[in-house]
């Protein structure tokens, strides 16, 4: 069973279909690629697999359950969590305690408890402290941890984003673009860094991406998106070697 199936999904905004019949299987412990033009509709779908947007159309389920239309924080605890094209980092709080907000989702005590300082308050924050800095450790961000978020360089932005959404003990990891502004060392460390979550975390993950070394150099399956419909989906090496992608893709 796939982890992750929508089914003949739609949206209209208006008069626009910005997404229409999308089909997409993909399995546990998969790496794989939505690609397409600037327009193509592929935020969109991140927007509807995870609550932002509502399918007009169609069935998402992962892991066997159905979680179409359900909202953003319910499909977040169901196991979808992204990071996003512009970096939506909590700037003004420190690195370790943007780790610490991921966490949140599965630990955490009642707001009672947090104002008196209750005995479980401090075993709780004792714990996410732990948990947070293995994470930071796993993205050699250890030693940034009291640094502001909005201090770190670009390229440690977006580990941290990951860290975060790794934090909330995903199934699914959605990235978006997360080359996007990097440099080629950057973006060959990031595919490092991506390889290494999938094996680490044994973590299923879909990207988005322009990229077409990042794509071809970690993608094993892709789709591609062209005006919000399926244009070919299959294989990295045969998609992009398909006449009907470079065509409308890669402009070639």
């Amino acid at each position: 069973m796939a982890l992750l199936e929508a089914k003949k999904l739609g949206i209209s905004f208006g008069g626009l279909r910005a997404v229409d019949d999308f089909n997409i299987s993909i399995e546990k412990g998969a790496l794989y690629g939505l690609i397409g033009p600037n327009g193509a509709g592929k935020t969109t779908v991140f927007n509807l697999l995870t609550g932002v947007y509502k399918p007009t159309e169609g069935i998402i389920t992962l892991d066997g359950k159905d979680i179409t239309g359900k909202k953003t924080i319910d499909i977040n605890q169901a196991g979808i969590a992204r990071t996003f094209q512009n970096i939506r980092l909590f700037k003004d709080l420190s690195v370790i305690d943007n780790v610490k907000v991921g966490l949140h989702n599965h630990m955490g005590y009642s707001t009672i408890i947090g104002i008196l300082r209750l005995p479980q308050y401090y075993k709780v924050e004792k714990q996410m402290t732990e948990e947070a800095m293995e994470l930071l450790k796993v993205f050699g961000l250890e030693a940034e941890a009291d640094t502001l978020a909005d201090n770190l360089p670009y390229g440690k932005q977006r580990k941290l984003e990951i860290a975060r959404a790794l934090a909330t003990k995903p199934k699914l990891l959605l990235l978006d673009e997360p080359a996007a502004g990097m440099n080629p060392n950057e973006t060959q460390e990031l595919m490092d860094t991506i390889r290494f979550v999938r094996e680490h975390f044994d973590m299923t993950i879909l990207l988005i991406e322009h990229d077409m070394k990042l794509v071809s150099g970690i993608c094993e399956e892709l789709t591609v998106l062209n005006f919000g419909r399926v244009l070919c989906q299959g294989k990295t090496s045969d998609v992009l070697n398909n006449p009907e992608v470079i065509k409308a893709y890669l402009g070639e």
